[in-house]
């Protein structure tokens, strides 16, 4: 029995994880892939959960039956998600809201907790119904609570292991879940064996199996690949949606319409063929190569195929166009559906495509270039942001030739210019201007395209050269007539720049500091979410003293009004652990993108490290939890550890991004940051078993403490979730946060010297 109910355990880890991802990914979509929607639903499954293991899984583990309870709660929880996917789906047509068109802040907020409440609650509610069930076969009631969230814990692992190489890759959502409930219920089945003459028992059992069949007529019959066709065209309101599919770099959808296409990633339009958005892909292109008197070798990173290619081989003097884009499924679909756009750029003989991060592929070339276009539009989460700093900027620089140019562009608006959209541009122009001698902005109505350069040629631009060079070269264009050119490049235009500069922000942009990411997310919220604007402007004035004070002042006094009790101190720990945990794994992942650059994968395996830390951190303090004699002691020692932890991590980061730089050296950055993955999982895990030891000696009830202290945990996350990604991360920095993080265990270490004297 005891073994059946640990394979329940780990079967509901793998599911939680999942069902979180795919949700994530599912939200992606419908919020046009800004990141701080996924903070929003990261932080919303936390607390959901948090709620789901102390109110609900509370009122659970009074019922007499706990093996059936588990088996209705793990069938609601299934049905939940299926409903969840399709109001995911739909969740535009419910607003009223138009393809293409973005989802209010206050809309996107109550829609995604809503949606999740169901979700979360439920998988909440099984932690503690199972550390019911396993109290029932376990010898131990101190260590039991400490056993159930290890094996919960290598359920996550395998469940993130599995979602990012074999799942994703290969299913879509609904065969996905299929196959995951299937798997739940027939461990349920297990589980309610013997029946023992209970009625209510056989009940359960016969309704369990009459939905594995119904399971399995999802995954044979047809059925999930009916309701995912359904979904899909709920979704994008019944356009002619030729090609869904899911890849480890993201969701690509195709939308066909009489012969023109437009290509989706994350719900967001990113290509349109064979008619591109001539305007923007002619002045983004032809600007910068007739700024150039003659550009040979280019590099375009990102968003080159399907208009921005062929732009630029109308130059006669192209050598070569290199061509870096990260997912191969996104080329792979321009054979699948061709036009003669795409198949003329993409089978010239000058054009060669690179499938890696364009900044590896700057990091690892030897080849100078004429110019580099980035094809990215602004710094709206960590992996974009990288083309935006300081770092890049130099590294870009190095690789350009002698009168190279850069080429990016940032979001621009001619009627209304906000103070956020200031900031943006201000801080990208002051970082890039660190860097290069020269930048010129020229000023549009939806882009900004910057030109950054150590030759002046960019800053004597003459209208008159610039129209000869179109002429000379035979260049046929439809919106890039001399009369635009003149517009584009009149003296006026400079004067105007300074103006909109003015009194933005100075801040720079680097790889450990990315404020590029939080005045991005600053803009998005005040364009639709501007009742919020207030807040922001609050956060970006943060420092290092001012959040440890908020985040240290209002615990510590509710420790000190406490007189030290183990209701306050102990759940403070934990909540603080929590904390320190979502945020270690936010740094690892960050420092890894700046340091080695932005391989998708390798993110998976580090939350994977993170959480095989963690189970091997329960689970070893779970084994020698009875000889732990002086509880408290050795709590502090974690406590110490955790301390340490936060103030040698960032220096180990540090110093891998000045000496291990090399990509010849990338095997060995990447055992240190899988090492420092698993050492953070470990010192996380090891605190929760101990815990809830030291609480069960104050109170006897065993659900009810590890339902109290697993919330707990989630509540740090969640808090964790919220302020690291949107605030303290980009505003703070790398070192900002591990000073944050340390002052803040050093105040729970305290209550708990506290609590031993």
């Amino acid at each position: 029995m005891r073994g059946r109910v640990r394979l329940a355990i780990l079967t509901m880890g793998v599911s939680g994880l999942v069902a979180e991802i795919l949700l994530v990914r599912e939200f992606l979509i419908v919020f046009a892939g800004n990141e701080f929607s996924i903070g929003i639903v990261l932080a919303h499954w936390l607390i959901l959960e948090a709620v789901g293991a102390f109110w609900l899984g509370g009122q659970i583990v009074k019922f007499k039956h706990q093996r059936e309870a588990f088996t209705l709660i793990t069938i609601l929880f299934f049905v939940s998600v299926f409903v969840a996917v399709f109001l995911i789906r739909t969740l535009k047509s419910t607003l009223g809201v138009s393809i293409g068109e973005n989802i209010a802040f206050a809309s996107m907020f109550s829609s995604s907790f809503l949606i999740l409440a169901p979700v979360s609650i439920l998988h909440g509610a099984l932690f503690p119904s199972s550390c019911q069930i396993y109290a029932q076969c376990s010898p131990s009631n101190a260590s039991l609570a400490g056993e159930v969230y290890a094996y919960e814990t290598i359920g996550t692992l395998l469940g993130g292991i599995v979602c990012t190489f074999l799942l994703i890759p290969y299913l879509d959502t609904f065969h996905t879940f299929a196959w995951l409930a299937l798997l739940n219920l027939l461990v349920c089945i297990a589980l309610l064996i013997p029946f023992e003459n209970v009625r209510f028992t056989r009940y359960i059992t016969l309704f369990t199996i009459a939905l594995v069949i119904f399971s399995g007529y999802l995954i044979f019959g047809g059925l999930a690949d009916k309701l995912h066709h359904d979904s899909i065209q709920a979704q994008w309101k019944n356009l002619r949606v030729v090609h869904y599919q899911n890849s480890p770099y993201g969701n690509i959808c195709i939308v066909e319409n009489e012969g023109q296409y437009i290509f989706f990633q994350d719900g967001v339009a990113s290509i349109i063929t064979p008619i591109p958005d001539i305007p923007s892909v002619e002045e983004f292109v032809h600007l910068p190569l007739l700024a150039h008197p003659e550009p040979r070798k280019l590099l375009i990173i990102s968003g080159g195929v399907g208009g921005v290619i062929n732009e630029a081989l109308k130059h006669p003097t192209i050598e070569t166009i290199e061509y870096a884009e990260l997912d191969p499924l996104f080329i792979t679909l321009f054979d699948k559906f061709p036009t003669p756009l795409t198949t003329a750029e993409l089978k010239d003989r000058r054009v060669r495509i690179e499938h890696i991060d364009g900044r590896l592929w700057l990091k690892t070339t030897r080849h100078q270039y004429d110019l580099i276009f980035v094809g990215i539009d602004e710094p709206s989460n960590l992996q974009t942001n990288r083309f935006f700093t300081h770092e890049f900027f130099a590294l870009a620089k190095a690789k350009l030739s002698e009168r190279g140019i850069l080429v990016f562009g940032l979001p621009g608006s001619l009627r209304f210019v906000n103070d956020e959209l200031k900031n943006l541009n201000s801080s990208i122009f002051h970082t890039a201007s660190s860097v290069f001698a020269h930048v010129r902005v020229m000023l549009g109505d939806g882009t900004n395209l910057f030109l950054a350069s150590d030759s002046r040629d960019i800053v004597t631009l003459d209208r008159r050269q610039l129209i000869e060079r179109l002429n000379a070269r035979n260049i046929a264009t439809n919106i890039l007539l001399p009369w635009y050119i003149e517009q584009k490049v009149h003296p006026g235009w400079q004067v105007r720049l300074s103006n909109f500069l003015a009194g933005g922000s100075q801040k720079i942009n680097s790889d450990f500091n990315p404020i590029g990411v939080f005045y991005s997310i600053a803009h998005w919220n005040a364009l639709f979410a501007p009742s919020l604007r207030g807040l922001f402007r609050e956060f970006e004035r943060a420092n290092v003293w001012l959040s440890v004070a908020v985040l240290i002042t209002i615990p510590l006094y509710f420790v000190l009004r406490a007189k030290h009790s183990f209701k306050v101190s102990i759940p403070f720990a934990i909540i603080t652990t929590g904390f320190a945990g979502m945020l270690f794994d936010l740094m690892l992942i960050f420092a890894f993108q700046a340091i080695y650059g932005y391989v998708f994968s390798w993110i998976g395996i580090l939350v994977a490290a993170f959480m095989a830390g963690a189970a091997f951190g329960a689970m070893w303090i779970t084994r020698f939890l009875e000889r732990i004699q002086n509880g408290l002691q050795f709590f502090a020692r974690i406590e110490l550890a955790l301390i340490g932890f936060a103030i040698g991590c960032p220096a180990l980061i540090l110093l891998a991004h000045t000496y291990l730089g090399n990509p010849a050296l990338a095997w060995l950055t990447q055992g240190l940051f899988l090492g420092l993955s698993f050492i953070g999982g470990l010192l996380t895990g090891a605190q929760f078993p101990l815990a809830n030891k030291l609480y069960l000696a104050s109170r006897a009830d065993v659900s009810q403490t590890a339902g109290l202290l697993y919330a707990s945990d989630l509540l740090g996350g969640w808090v964790g979730g919220i302020l690291g990604a949107v605030v303290i991360l980009p505003v703070l920095g790398l070192v900002g946060t591990a000073i944050t993080v340390t002052l803040l265990k050093v105040m729970s270490f305290i209550g708990i010297v506290m609590l031993r004297r």
